[in-house]
């Protein structure tokens, strides 16, 4: 089978999931196509990125970006840093001619984003951005439920995505709170994630309004390699300069209406990240933190049976669950970034678009920052992209 030369930009938690699903793909999903491990490229210690490299299956290691996007030998740049580094490393593998993949959001900036899908389309490569929750079984086969017009017309649709982890006032100022780095708080970290299934779910939004809070607005100084989770502080306080919480009001292309929340201050909510989309026809209501299950509410039936019902999408016949174990067996997070790297395989092989490509990062780019303005101006904002 024809190998493809893969380099991973970033070694840590998105690097550890990304070299997850280029080792497990083709153990579980057959493809002419198979990913070779070349390099991952990272900043740390050449002692710790080697064992990185071992740990995680990698043929060699770097600690410049700039040396591995220039390689003649790698055809596919994994970009999974923290996003203020997004921009220049998506565009010089453009420049080299690279396909590539590249964590969410696409940028810290609708500038930034829209500059690197010039770059992109400009070299004709394959571009993909990793909403990897399009991945989990059960939100691809509400899509197909969805589609199959088993809702009817929707009304209404609630997105949210809630975690507490900087709920502690001693929890350091890591880069995660900081604009500069960020670009937003939970808008951009997780409110991004619910925004896109929101536009794979329900489509377009055609206008937005919202509010953004701040809750603890000075923190310790990070401590010396702090990341994020299980980051210690150090001597000294900084100021929180990126959104605690934000949600917003939208109004969609087909009419429906629409309410988000985003926010890593939701007390015992690890990652619920959730929608409900409510039609003429029926609901549909999922949980990541149940991921495993779909709720599906079927207004065409006899009233006397009517109610939600728990679908468990784990069915040889459900999206991607084929691949996996018999029935009743669940799956977990990880394997959604196996999942996309199948789905950007085969386009490789195919010679078409992944989606969501670079376009529909710059498309949640711009409702996000259309949220940020009615912010400050205090009114609703229409999307223009």
């Amino acid at each position: 089978m024809p190998e493809i030369n893969i380099a991973l930009i970033g070694h840590q938690f998105m690097g550890k999931a990304h070299s997850n699903a280029y080792r497990q793909v083709r153990r579980f999903f057959p493809g002419n196509l198979v990913p070779r491990m070349k390099v991952i490229c990272g900043k740390a210690p050449e002692k710790e990125l080697s064992a990185t490299a071992r740990q995680f299956g990698w043929e060699e290691f770097d600690d410049e970006w700039e040396r591995v996007v220039a390689r003649k030998d790698i055809q596919v740049v994994d970009v999974s840093t923290p996003s203020f580094l997004h921009h220049p490393m998506v565009i010089a593998a453009a420049k080299a001619g690279k396909h590539i993949i590249c964590e969410k959001p696409l940028a810290n900036s609708v500038r930034e984003a829209r500059e690197m899908l010039r770059a992109v389309e400009k070299a004709g490569v394959l571009h993909y951005v990793n909403f990897n929750y399009r991945r989990v079984p059960a939100v691809a086969f509400a899509k197909r439920l969805i589609e199959d017009g088993r809702i009817g017309d929707a009304y209404h649709y609630h997105g949210a995505y809630l975690q507490d982890w900087i709920m502690d006032p001693n929890f350091p100022l890591v880069w995660r709170l900081e604009k500069k780095f960020a670009g937003s708080g939970a808008l951009g970290d997780i409110g991004a994630h619910a925004t896109d299934l929101a536009t794979y779910l329900n489509g377009d939004i055609s206008e937005v309004t919202g509010q953004m809070t701040t809750f603890i607005t000075s923190r310790p100084l990070a401590g010396v390699g702090s990341g994020s989770w299980g980051a210690k502080g150090s001597k000294g306080k900084g100021k929180v300069t990126v959104d605690d919480e934000t949600n917003f009001l939208a109004r969609f292309k087909n009419g429906s209406a629409g309410v988000f929340e985003s926010s890593r201050f939701g007390g015992g909510r690890r990652n619920y990240n959730t929608f409900q989309v409510y039609g003429s026809k029926g609901s549909l209501a999922f949980n990541m933190e149940r991921m495993n299950e779909l709720e599906f509410y079927d207004r065409t039936e006899d009233q006397s049976v009517q109610g939600f019902k728990t679908i468990l999408v784990t069915e040889a016949t459900h999206p991607y669950v084929g691949a996996w174990w018999p029935p009743g067996h669940i799956i977990g997070y990880e394997h959604t970034f196996v999942h996309a790297v199948h789905d950007f395989l085969t386009c490789l092989e195919k010679g078409r678009m992944p989606k969501p490509n670079f376009r529909d990062g710059v498309k949640n780019h711009v409702v996000l920052d259309a949220v940020e303005r009615s912010t400050r101006i205090g009114r609703w904002q229409k999307i223009k992209i």
